[in-house]
């Protein structure tokens, strides 16, 4: 589709190589030539076996698990596109890993969401393009432009595909609001919002549930989900408040730790989440539902090659 553009090329590290696969398919372009491996004390190795001066470079790489490794992959192999001069290099990051970290709730911490900003910055990056980051203003922690691309329009179409009756969109914090409220306008339903309180990370407990949740289909929306238990915690609360089933849509699945066997027996009825994050097929249930972010990060590659408007994909 896109061959035409000899000067863009696309590659990829280990994190998500099926997604940078998928994106390329859709752009009709070949998957660049590169190597990532790793020296006998645990470096590593990255090695681009083609010519890049003077093309427009997208590096594909979602910092997540391994997430240390992976934005090692990441900055080294910008730092190699650089040195062999590029004319512009994007770094593709579906998922923003050290997201949460984005501020000092108390003395003595790091900002690491801004640390990773810098690194991207240091090593040679032009440009970034993310999606839902855990928190908008992170945008604000670069000083190259970033597009950030938000999933709910890729969640919307199927929650209207799935003819579910009488939805209400929850949000599981006040902070995501902004992002529910979106999803709710979308697909024309209301809003209601989990007032909870985390007395320590990856621990939450509900307080109340604000909005009209009794007798409807309940959408949880969240950018991530992690261990899982503020999600499945959240969905019993739901049924206690009078939902009549609870589903759960986020972009980003973590999955950490006992988050599958959490999910495996909650009494959630489906979970539809993105493919920033490549899920281990052992790390698969049924009622995980995968949608394909590729078409819309590949619209975005193309729009920023060309110089065009990434915001016009969502008008």
């Amino acid at each position: 589709m896109f061959s035409r553009h000899k000067k863009l090329k696309i590659f990829t590290g280990n994190a998500n190589p099926a997604l940078a696969s998928e994106i390329c398919q859709y752009l009709g372009v070949p998957l660049g030539v590169s190597a990532v491996s790793r020296f006998s004390d645990g470096e590593i190795k990255v090695r681009i076996d083609e010519n890049v001066r003077g093309a427009d470079v997208f590096v594909i790489q979602p910092t997540c698990h391994p997430i240390n490794e992976n934005i090692m992959e990441l900055v080294i192999m910008i730092d190699a596109l650089r040195r062999a001069s590029a004319r512009r290099i994007t770094a593709v990051v579906p998922y923003y890993g050290y997201a949460r970290q984005d501020r000092k709730t108390r003395s003595r911490e790091p900002i690491t969401a801004k640390l990773v900003a810098n690194l991207l910055t240091a090593s040679g990056a032009n440009r970034v393009i993310t999606m839902d980051l855990h928190a908008g203003q992170i945008q604000g922690f670069f000083d190259i432009p970033v597009d950030h691309l938000p999933a709910g329009p890729i969640l919307a179409e199927y929650i209207i595909r799935s003819h579910l009756e009488n939805v209400v969109v929850i949000s599981p914090d006040v902070g995501g609001v902004v992002r529910a409220r979106d999803l709710a306008e979308r697909i024309g339903a209301p809003l209601a919002i989990i007032d909870k309180r985390r007395p320590e990370p990856n621990v939450a407990v509900v307080l109340n549930v604000i909005g009209p949740v009794q007798g409807r289909t309940a959408v949880v929306l969240d950018d991530i989900i992690d261990t899982a238990g503020t999600i499945t915690k959240g969905a019993e609360a739901l049924l206690d408040f009078g939902a009549n089933e609870v589903w759960v849509a986020c972009t980003h699945p973590i999955l950490s730790g006992p988050a599958v066997e959490r999910l495996d027996k909650s009494v959630i009825k489906e979970i539809i989440v993105t493919n920033t994050i490549p899920i281990p097929p052992e790390r698969m249930l049924n009622k995980i539902k995968v949608l394909s972010v590729a078409p819309l990060l590949g619209e975005a590659v193309i729009r920023v090659h060309e110089n065009l408007s990434v915001s016009k994909l969502f008008d």
